[in-house]
């Protein structure tokens, strides 16, 4: 079994395969392939580094990697280094695990203006993703977060906290840099809905009070609340406590007698209409963003009142969704920028692809919170173990072959203990920065790809 993609939903898969086998009579060989020369995908890459309880989630997946029965090949990019073709050619089933790492799009006028940035972007950077430029232009005294979700609320933190606070994570070094040269002041976010419609989980939402000198500020006009806001508020403990903390915030900010070096803004039912462009010199670039004011509709939806507001800034972030890459060979919906599946089955024209499937982000779309991957995997696996015994049968199945065709064509894989070397590099860097800097460092994060790969492939010249 080839499985594509080694961030959860890879890992997730390929431990109930590896585990089903106890259950059935047949023996499974698997394979995970990624395409950085790292495991773990979102994880590395997705979460914000001042995210400890949600790294812990590596912890679980290094367990599962770290058993041994099932191999790892990093650096190898599907459709380039190895190609649909070759995988049907040595697998009798190939698992689809991408995930999605694109920005959605946002069509509004100027939306192209310089300054204005996707959200995935900013996370690539600022989690060291090794396809990313090393720089930043963290230039603007005002920023506009667009969106609602955990990721606007990643982004607009990271954006006001202090470079400083987060040395104590596994940030960069030229993240921390590019973040303490920034000049914010001000950080604003905007959703759409109301606050009783959220779409952040009540952890992310408190996180924001835990910044160091960075005060929240809410504005009374944007709590609006409907029958709909009432009944999602008593029958949904999630809603209610985070209504409950915006409120208490609220209420803290009129008490509040000192004033913090910055700002974090967040305002409701403000749906983005225009990314206003500046005049003179600053043509081209951002200059503020146009709002139309809505209501609750009392079905839990909202409408637009007629009603305009321009808000300056300089960058803005647009933070309204992740969308999922194709891969060469395989249907796509262009719309919903996922994998054409049924329940995790790959389909042409209707039909089941033999041997072919997804899971995680590419299979439903960038929703739900990473835990959902893993029934996202149960399903799949559970087809793929319905359908065993009618696979395609491999041409050629030999471990070693998926071997001897990357050498033959040049490519410099990474294996689990590669990552074991580099993952024991990267925390001894954390160690060094810890003797001679101002706190402790867990790990520094290596981020050029042929750094990684020279790190990695160390441990392989010398077996």
């Amino acid at each position: 079994m080839a499985i594509i993609g080694s961030g959860p939903a890879g890992v997730y898969a390929a431990d109930i395969l590896s585990k089903s086998q106890k259950k059935s009579d047949i023996e499974f060989s698997i394979d995970l392939f990624d395409r950085y020369p790292a495991p773990f995908g979102l994880i590395r890459y997705g979460v914000a580094p001042d995210h400890p309880r949600i790294k812990g989630i590596i912890k679980a997946l290094h367990k599962v990697m770290d058993r041994g029965d099932i191999r790892l090949f990093g650096n190898v990019d599907v459709g380039t280094d190895i190609t649909l073709e070759d995988l049907r050619r040595h697998y009798d089933a190939v698992i689809f695990a991408t995930g999605a790492i694109k920005d959605a799009g946002l069509a509004i006028p100027g939306i192209e203006l310089e300054g204005s940035f996707g959200a995935a972007d900013f996370v690539s950077w600022y989690d060291g993703h090794p396809d990313y430029p090393r720089q930043w232009p963290l230039e603007a005294e005002k920023v506009a977060v667009i969106g609602n979700g955990n990721v606007a609320l990643d982004v607009a933190r990271v954006l006001s906290k202090h470079a400083t606070d987060m040395l104590s994570t596994e940030i960069p070094d030229n993240v921390y840099q590019g973040l303490a040269s920034s000049p914010v002041t001000d950080v604003h976010i905007f959703g759409r809905r109301g606050p009783a419609q959220v779409k952040f989980t009540p952890l992310e939402l408190r996180e924001l009070a835990h910044s160091r000198d960075v005060d929240i500020v809410l504005d009374e006009q944007d709590f609006e609340f409907d029958e709909a806001s009432d009944e999602a508020i008593k029958s949904n403990n999630q809603v209610k406590t985070m209504v409950n903390t915006l409120a208490n915030w609220l209420v803290e900010q009129e008490e509040r007698t000192e004033e913090a070096s910055r700002r974090l803004h967040m305002h409701f039912l403000h749906q983005p209409v225009e990314i206003l462009e500046g005049t003179g010199d600053q043509a081209g670039k951002v200059a503020g963003v146009r709002f139309e004011r809505m209501e609750l509709d009392g079905a839990g939806g909202v409408r637009g009142t007629g009603e305009f507001l321009d808000y300056e800034c300089h960058a803005v972030y647009r933070a309204v969704g992740y969308f999922g890459s194709p891969v060469d060979g395989v249907p796509f919906d262009e719309r919903r920028g996922v994998i054409v599946n049924e329940a995790g089955r790959v389909l042409q024209d209707g039909e089941h692809i033999p041997g072919t499937y997804a899971t995680g982000w590419i299979k439903r779309g960038p929703v739900g919170l990473i835990g959902h991957t893993k029934g996202d995997a149960l399903e799949t696996i559970g087809c793929l173990l319905e359908d065993v015994h009618h696979l395609p049968v491999a041409e050629d199945p030999r471990e070693d072959a998926v071997v001897e065709l990357l050498e033959s064509r040049g490519v410099e894989f990474t294996t689990w203990d590669g990552w074991l070397q580099l993952d024991e590099h990267e925390v001894r860097l954390g160690e060094e920065a810890t003797a001679s800097g101002p706190v402790e460092r867990e790990r520094v994060k290596v981020v050029p790809r042929e750094e990684m790969v020279r790190i990695s492939r160390a441990v392989q010249a010398t077996v």
